[in-house]
């Protein structure tokens, strides 16, 4: 058992790791790294996002021991190591702890632990579907991100004091939009054909907004920083929905790495106003049924092999139990039935077969109705 100072050392060389790996982002494809980290666990403090970052980059789903048990009926594999995040130690006041703290709430944050969680290429067991899963394959087509792109647009102009406009590309001389800090006025290219572009546009100049307009506290920034923020937002909110983002061109950020304070603001920043666009983008996605299966022509299933027949049923299950909409969950338990019929087909042809090849171990169906009358 590590004593107090020992556990208090392990601790403090776990957030100063963490903090070393932060500063070192200092060159995009590391910078890139670290904001995939921030569109998988956008939910999650900054401090656990720098954790998690720090100790497997690649992680793209965690949860503890028990919840990939009973939530996920997935096992931790034997061996595996744990990734520390930080949790909380919530207490009950008393009375005496409400007037210390000048509070009447009834129980405060005292203190965190160091807990382990386990990412799911950790783990085995039955696989998990995500509703990324769904929207990163309805949005590879290319009517469904124009209608992305026009109901973040509409958003933008009926719900906040944005103004969203569009113009000939022709007349931005070579940009594809920009932010006004002025008029709070958004300009967007809207003969760009590639629609993932114009919306990459619009998550890029919305950011400008949020941080850099009169209001912002961060309005004074250096260009080049301002430009790596508002691309970091941009490149978040595309990973958040499945939409290529190899060719981003996210600056050099080596600057930041000279002042520890200036990196943290600056991640800070980006991740507040990452957040905000998922959770618009979440929304705006659900709303246009985006984060809906695909519906596949019954006669596909007919095509799959069975082992994609299994995954399906499984997938099906899962989505079954999680629905809380009770048309999305009989429109599932449909398709689920759908499923359970062409393996209980498949399985009937296959039994008649074996039954075909080997007449000898097949019983006389009425020695097995004498069977059952003793």
């Amino acid at each position: 058992m590590p004593t107090k100072e020992e556990a208090e050392e392990w601790k403090k060389q776990l957030v100063d790791n963490a903090e070393q790996q932060i500063l070192n982002l200092t060159d995009s494809e590391k910078f890139k790294s670290y904001l995939d980290t921030v569109a998988k666990f956008h939910r999650y403090s900054q401090r656990n996002i720098d954790l998690i970052y720090s100790q497997n980059p690649s992680a793209s789903q965690v949860a503890g021991f028990k919840k990939w048990q009973n939530d996920f009926k997935r096992s931790v594999n034997k061996g595996e190591k744990g990734i520390r995040i930080a949790a909380p130690i919530i207490k009950k006041l008393t009375p005496d702890d409400q007037k210390r703290l000048d509070t009447t709430e009834e129980k405060a944050i005292v203190g965190y632990r160091y807990i382990p969680v386990f990412d799911i290429s950790q783990t085995s067991g039955e696989p998990v579907l995500s509703a990324k899963d769904f929207v990163k394959e309805n949005l590879a087509d290319h009517q469904n991100v124009t209608s992305l792109y026009n109901a973040f647009k509409d958003y933008l102009n009926q719900q906040t004091d944005l103004k969203v406009s569009e113009v000939p590309l022709a007349t931005l001389n070579g940009a594809k939009g920009y932010f006004q800090p002025s008029t709070n006025e958004i300009v967007i290219g809207g003969d760009e054909p590639d629609n993932a572009l114009k919306l990459k546009t619009l998550y890029h100049e919305y950011a400008h907004s949020q941080l850099h307009g009169l209001k912002s506290a961060f309005k004074d920034r250096p260009r080049a920083y301002q430009e790596t923020q508002a691309e970091a937002v941009a490149y978040v909110a595309m990973q958040n929905i499945g939409v290529d983002t190899s060719n981003y061109s996210l600056g050099y950020v080596a600057t930041w790495a000279k002042d520890k304070a200036v990196i943290h603001s600056a991640l800070s920043e980006i991740q507040q106003v990452s957040n905000k666009v998922i959770e618009l983008s979440d929304g705006l996605t659900k709303q246009l049924g985006l984060q809906e299966a695909p519906k596949e022509p019954e006669h596909d299933l007919k095509k799959l092999s069975a082992q994609d027949l299994n995954k399906s049923y499984q997938g099906l299950q899962q989505q079954v139990q999680q629905a809380t909409n009770p048309q999305q969950k009989s429109e599932l338990q449909n398709k689920l039935n759908d499923v359970h019929h062409e393996i209980s087909n498949r399985t009937q042809k296959q039994l008649k077969a074996f039954s075909e090849q080997h007449p000898a171990i097949k019983q006389p169906e009425h020695n097995a109705a004498k069977t059952l009358k003793r």
